[in-house]
């Protein structure tokens, strides 16, 4: 079977008894960066020499129908460089190989910067979605956010250190300066911070140099009583930023309670 293992996102504590055990045990590894796994291994004084296989985002589409073949007669265990694989890092075209051959996956949990951040944020936890990286150039990352401006679930990004102090100018100016925003930066290390306040506030907070790794949460668009004449706006908006009319309509209904129907019509007859 394939076997996906999460590893500790900073603190080397975190490693299950599961994971030490699978390590210690694997004939096949499959890893997202081969000298981070042989690092972990040495870290937690498992000596085990498996068979060691680079799994990462370049070469893991060529690579899924080896593995899967090679899940077939033994176990394989996949490692990604930090939290579980599949998540925003190397594994999906490998999973939904295997289920496509009919091939076991299961999964050794454990930790998670997306949940641990928002588990930290103090911002609502019943129903949040992730976002993965936001867009690197500036028009795509702004683009992207006003797709989400009335996304009423809590909202979980990664984001580079380099680009945070863009990403939240952005955040500021689509989803606006007073929307509640949490940067997690070092979860499980020792320089862990979590950093509360409004976009514009963590703007100026992170122009001073933020290093490490970052997750941003940020909370979901408020509920609101629109008008059918706001909504077709809305809709508009979201069109002009590259959404399908169709799929902005739906979009604006969702987050309003309003017809989808009615709006897709009102925003055809004003286009």
């Amino acid at each position: 079977m394939i076997i996906l293992a999460a590893t500790p996102i900073g603190n080397l504590g975190d490693a299950s008894q599961r994971l030490r055990e699978a390590l210690a045990s694997a004939e096949v590894i499959a890893a997202e960066d081969t000298r981070t796994t042989v690092h972990l291994m040495r870290a937690l004084g498992i000596e085990n020499r498996p068979r060691l296989i680079p799994l990462h985002e370049h070469n893991e589409v060529a690579k899924a129908a080896e593995i899967v073949e090679l899940a077939r007669e033994s176990d394989v265990l996949v490692l990604s460089d930090a939290g579980m694989p599949a998540i925003s890092d190397p594994g999906f075209p490998l999973v939904a190989a295997a289920t496509a051959a009919g091939v076991t996956v299961t999964a050794l949990p454990g930790p998670s910067a997306v949940l641990t951040a928002l588990a930290v944020s103090g911002l609502a936890t019943d129903r949040f979605c992730f976002e993965g990286f936001l867009p690197r150039k500036g028009g795509d990352r702004r683009k992207a956010l006003t797709a989400l401006a009335r996304e009423a679930r809590t909202m979980v990004f990664f984001e580079s250190p380099n680009r945070l102090v863009d990403a939240l100018t952005d955040v500021a100016a689509v989803l606006g300066p007073d929307r509640r925003v949490v940067v997690a930066r070092e979860l499980t290390k020792m320089f862990e911070e979590v950093k509360h306040g409004t976009a514009s506030e963590l703007v100026e907070w992170a122009a001073g140099g933020v290093k490490g790794e970052i997750v941003v949460v940020i909370e979901g668009a408020a509920p609101t009583v629109a008008s059918i004449d706001d909504g077709v706006a809305q809709v508009l908006e979201l069109v002009a930023s590259g959404t399908r009319l169709k799929d902005a309509a739906a979009e604006v209904a969702d987050a309003t309670g309003l017809s989808k129907r009615e709006l897709y019509e009102g925003a055809l007859a004003a286009r």
